[in-house]
């Protein structure tokens, strides 16, 4: 690796990064003004035309990073035709990514299209006969689109590859190697992993050439900016424990995670009967259902969306305060990228999570990897004495250990 960049996050504004006026108005009108530590430290180093290896967990401002160089570097491009590619590894993920580049090239003459499965093909293949510079696609969707003959890379100047550890889980690495393969071996490359597997190294090392690297927020920590709570209760009172959080800190916009597709229907379906309004995302649902839902959930039609692991990776939400897992994650780092859906971008944010008897395990997981704090909320109606008594010998609590054993006490 040539340069090795950690957190150091000072005093910037988006006017020292060299960018254009056109992007910093559209950055403005958002109210965005001071970039996050991995936009100061990427942008400069994209825009010289370096590979990037980037390692930032989700709401570090990465989409951003390498959106606003992008667009500054097409900005200046004399010739049309298309010029860049994102490859990530959801619909929903794209979507985001493409709602970035509309905004943020928003006063200037910049064409884009989102390319993903699940969907009839020829309104994509529309969009890229009229001629577009970004192509944001899911890997098999791309492929088969490039196969047909309506994609030509030939011309590609930058590739980005988000989240390539996730797309290493969903089985899309030979999708990208072949995809690859039939690029311009002169180019630039972006990638982004939160985890470095083998494969994901080996990966890197066949496509980067001499890469800056930039590392910001490793995953094993929770966001600072997060408030978070525990609240222990039976398995059988968690839902009726979300309405009465949700209904007692008047919450008008929460992200609910559950484990499972059906999990997630069964709590939509029980909030909207209580007169709370939800809905549930899963990949189940079919692509408008989901697109419906998310729309709904960001103009605030819904109150709660209801969501599985997978199906949130796509989930951009400007100021989202709550985020509640109604069951724990059984891997801890899973935990990390739930809650950090709020707190984003220097915001603040709270995380509840709700933990039964037979949860204590993934609750040992968590506290392991968490570098801050988790209260213990004592103070509801749903609480569970024998998940109490169960779970005390597990957790340290952050040195609060005091105030737990009080809280047992007076629970007894």
């Amino acid at each position: 690796m040539a340069l090795v960049f950690f957190y150091n996050h000072f005093k910037m504004s988006f006017q020292h990064l060299n960018l254009s006026a056109p992007i910093l108005k559209a950055l403005e009108e958002k109210g965005y003004t001071v970039p996050t530590p991995i936009q100061t430290q990427a942008i400069p180093e994209i825009l010289k035309g370096r590979d990037l290896l980037g390692s930032a967990q989700t709401g570090t401002g990465k989409t951003a990073a390498f959106c606003l160089p992008i667009i500054e570097q097409l900005s200046k491009q004399k010739t049309k035709g298309l010029k860049a590619l994102v490859l990530t590894p959801t619909r929903e993920l794209a979507l985001q990514i493409a709602e970035n580049f509309h905004y943020y090239s928003k006063h200037l003459q910049l064409k884009h299209a989102v390319i993903f499965g699940g969907v009839p093909q020829g309104a994509q293949v529309q969009k890229l006969k009229q001629g577009v510079e970004v192509v944001i696609a899911t890997p098999g969707r791309l492929l088969d689109l490039m196969n047909q003959g309506f994609v030509d890379l030939r011309g590609l100047q930058t590739l980005v590859l988000d989240e390539a550890d996730r797309m290493l889980d969903m089985g899309f690495v030979q999708d990208i190697k072949r995809i690859i393969a039939r690029l311009p071996v002169q180019r630039q490359t972006i990638f982004f992993s939160a985890t470095m597997p083998v494969e994901i190294k080996d990966l890197v090392a066949s496509i980067l050439r001499n890469p800056v690297k930039v590392e910001v927020a490793p995953v094993s920590s929770a966001s600072e900016s997060v408030y978070q709570s525990v609240y222990f209760v039976e398995r059988t009172n968690k839902r009726a424990l979300l309405q009465h959080v949700i209904r007692e800190k008047d919450m008008e916009n929460v992200l609910v995670f559950t484990r499972t597709k059906h999990g997630a229907d069964k709590v939509a379906k029980e909030l909207n009967r209580s007169g709370i309004m939800a809905e549930a995302i899963h990949g189940n649902k079919s692509q408008g259902a989901r697109q419906r839902a998310l729309a709904n959930f960001k103009n605030k039609i819904t109150r709660v969306l209801v969501a599985t692991d997978l199906a949130a990776r796509g989930i951009d939400v400007t100021d989202l305060p709550y985020v509640i897992n109604f069951e724990l994650p059984e891997v801890p780092e899973t935990y990390v990228h739930r809650i950090g859906r709020t707190g984003r971008a220097g915001a603040s944010g709270i995380a509840l999570s709700f933990c039964d008897v037979e949860e204590k395990d993934y609750l040992k997981g968590i506290y392991k990897i968490s570098k801050s704090s988790i209260e213990v909320v004592q103070d509801h109606p749903f609480v569970s004495v024998q998940t109490v008594n169960t779970v005390a010998p597990v957790a340290a609590f952050d040195n609060k250990r005091r105030r737990f054993n009080n809280f047992r006490r007076r629970s007894a």
